[in-house]
């Protein structure tokens, strides 16, 4: 039997703002463009949050399985940076507005952008034990941005949405290598958020950490994976995608150290630079980023080089900080999976925005995880940003209705379809 991902889908909101016009409004060199490597990046509106995020990705997915398929989710993993409560998971209100059998365990897990990848792995260890056969999983990564100018040139980067994931022992876009994996784990500060309103960051103390943690993660999986090379065991890369420029530094500072002899820049654009094209539009989905790349790459890769059977080795880091490296593979049908989603062509319908319209937006969206006991969100008031004949979660299972946050009562926050 294989395990892993069964179906995939990203929800990176309605709205984006081009990277440049972000540089110019903030003042930004417009000469470290070139590092990021960012052309656009998704923008939180007021009525979005980690639930309506974590919904309109998962929708699709949910909607487009049989009633026995539906019933079979008996986990709903949400992994976020973003909780609303310190007691009440994200994945109750999620478990609601999807729909999910009630019997169902609900869990939320913590650990900065590596949470997701900790939830799979753990989802597919117990489907794969064989407690409950046939059983399925939802692991949603899902998260705002609360950045803002004291972020300087992280705020360019820091996208908003969420990947959602099903796994089971169908896994047509992802079949995960049981027992390649190798994990790096270890105390640091490199970034935090420790009020509901603001994030802060050592941005430096971060990328150190990010790429040690990569030669620790691929040195523990090559302990476990007799003769596992960087440079062939993989026909191709996925990793964890603050900004596009960082994968590019790692994947060359890897090369150098495993395979000094191999061409880096035509390996890079075979290998890695598929999996670029979305997060380079989105920025960085914090645990969803890692899937947004695996989406990107299926999307994007050559299909000659996915069809036969390709291997995928994935690197997910979390700052605080754990990471993990591993592997799966792909084939024709993993495109296939993917390209029903319609990802690209979502992206391409977000409304763009002006600087103006963006620095205006920060006062509300900023707001959006602080608990209040009464609040109401006028919804009116951000009409015109739904594009005209935008499709909220379209996908080839047909239309979907996109979830909306409308205020607190009492301090229960409150949604509805529109």
């Amino acid at each position: 039997m294989r395990y892993g991902i069964e179906a995939l889908n990203v929800y990176a909101g309605i709205a984006q703002i081009s990277v440049p016009d972000l540089f110019a409004g903030r003042g930004l060199a417009p000469e470290r463009l070139d590092n990021l490597h960012m052309r656009q990046r998704s923008v939180g509106l007021p009525f979005e949050d980690p639930v309506t995020n974590a919904v309109n990705a998962a929708k699709p997915i949910v909607d487009a399985l049989d009633p026995a398929d539906r019933d079979a989710v008996e986990i709903l993993i949400t992994s976020t940076e973003s909780g609303l409560d310190l007691s009440k998971s994200v994945a109750s209100y999620v478990h609601e507005y999807l729909g999910l059998s009630r019997n169902c365990r609900l869990l939320e897990v913590k650990q900065a952008c590596y949470a997701a990848t900790g939830a799979l792995q753990l989802a597919v260890g117990y489907l794969a034990s064989g407690a409950s056969p046939g059983a399925k999983a939802l692991v949603i990564a899902t998260d705002v941005a609360l950045v803002d100018e004291r972020a300087a040139y992280a705020e360019p980067a820091t996208g908003h949405g969420a990947a959602a994931m099903l796994l089971g022992d169908a896994p047509a876009v992802l079949a995960v290598d049981p027992g390649a994996f190798g994990c790096y784990s270890y105390e640091t500060l490199d970034s935090a958020r420790p009020t509901p309103r603001f994030d802060i960051a050592d941005v430096d103390r971060s990328l150190f950490a990010y790429l040690d943690c990569l030669a620790g993660g691929f040195a523990d999986y090559r302990s476990r994976v007799e003769a596992a090379d960087f440079a062939t065991t993989f026909d191709h890369l996925a990793l964890h995608t603050p900004f596009a420029g960082l994968v590019r530094a790692a994947h060359r500072k890897m090369m150098r150290e495993h395979a000094p002899e191999v061409e880096v820049t035509g390996d890079f654009q075979r290998r890695v630079a598929p999996s670029l094209v979305y997060p380079s539009l989105v920025g960085n989905l914090c645990s969803g980023s890692v899937y947004l790349a695996l989406a990107s790459l299926l999307d994007h890769a050559e299909a000659d080089e996915v069809d036969g059977g390709a291997r995928v080795g994935l690197y997910s880091y979390g700052s605080g900080c754990s990471a993990e490296f591993f592997s799966g593979t792909v084939d024709a049908g993993s495109r296939r999976a993917v390209a029903a989603m319609g990802i690209g062509e979502a992206l391409n319908r977000r409304r763009r925005l002006t600087f103006a319209e963006y620095a205006d937006l920060l006062s509300q969206t900023s707001r959006v995880l602080v608990p209040e006991e009464n609040r109401r969100v006028d919804l009116d008031a951000y009409a015109d940003f739904l594009p005209v004949g935008w499709t909220p979660g379209q996908a080839t299972a047909g239309r979907h209705p996109l979830l909306v946050h409308t205020g607190t009562k009492d301090y229960h926050r409150e949604y509805e379809w529109r």
